[in-house]
């Protein structure tokens, strides 16, 4: 799989909408995450990003803290993830996306890392606190060499020049944060309108996902009316986090988005 596997439509039909499923690699268990990489595929995802635990993840909120903080417990390393991703790499033919932070990725060695990625089954990137600037002038190139996507966050803050700045440097999709909180706020305000309409007008190269606050199926519909894609988190990871039955849960919870 390559970095061209990331194809979303440019559609107003919600039966082609795409669901993007995350979840913290080395939850509820160190050895579960091979087992939740095929799970989120079979239970209809379109694509997954899995976190890679990190100490102070400044980005995310409560529930996905705890989730690294239980990782990190369980002797979750960026190491113990690609032997994890190998094991699963010729049974999984949905986009696989890491996401994190970048001291990790830097004290693994980038380009070491990324050639990893690439060995692993890995599409593209996300790792938040990588400024654009140094994406350009240090990493861009790598990157590429390694045929992997890279995606770069907007909020309704974010101006329409620099929207467009930021999906000119990404590649896969632009992820579109619903508001700016951390991840699972019980703030976030799902559907601003004024937002999704301003992003929808623009001549975007890429396709457009909505992330942080979608819970159900109705958050799901909710929000790409005008986007081609949902994430949803957190309450993933609260199924894996709360249920001791979770394998039967996660399953259930995907389908109900599906459905």
């Amino acid at each position: 799989m390559n970095s061209e596997s990331i194809k979303l439509p440019n559609s107003n039909s919600q039966l082609q909408k795409k669901l993007n499923i995350y979840f913290t690699a080395g939850i509820p268990q160190l050895e579960d995450t091979a087992e939740i990489i095929k799970l989120i595929q079979d239970s209809g995802a379109d694509i997954m990003e899995i976190g890679m635990p990190y100490s102070d993840p400044v980005a995310d909120g409560p529930v996905i803290q705890k989730a690294h903080e239980l990782a990190l417990k369980n002797g979750m390393t960026i190491e113990k993830l690609f032997s994890q991703l190998k094991s699963v790499k010729n049974e999984i033919n949905i986009p696989i996306i890491l996401m994190g932070y970048i001291n990790p990725v830097l004290s693994f060695g980038f380009e070491n890392f990324c050639r990893e990625c690439s060995e692993s089954g890995v599409t593209g990137l996300i790792i938040p606190d990588l400024p654009p600037i140094e994406f350009e002038q240090n990493y861009q190139k790598i990157l590429k060499q390694y045929h992997l996507n890279f995606t770069f966050l907007i909020t309704p803050e974010t101006s329409d020049k620099r929207i467009l700045y930021l999906d000119s440097l990404s590649s896969g999709f632009l992820y579109a944060v619903s508001s700016s909180s951390t991840t699972g706020s019980e703030n976030t305000t799902l559907k601003n309108e004024d937002y999704l309409n301003r992003i929808h007008a623009l001549p975007l190269k890429n396709p457009v996902m909505i992330g942080f606050g979608i819970k159900s199926k109705e958050d799901f519909e909710n929000v790409t009316e005008k986007a081609d894609g949902g994430i949803i988190g957190t309450a993933f990871v609260n199924v894996l986090l709360q249920n001791k039955d979770w394998r039967m849960n996660a399953i259930d919870f995907i389908n109900s988005v599906k459905a």
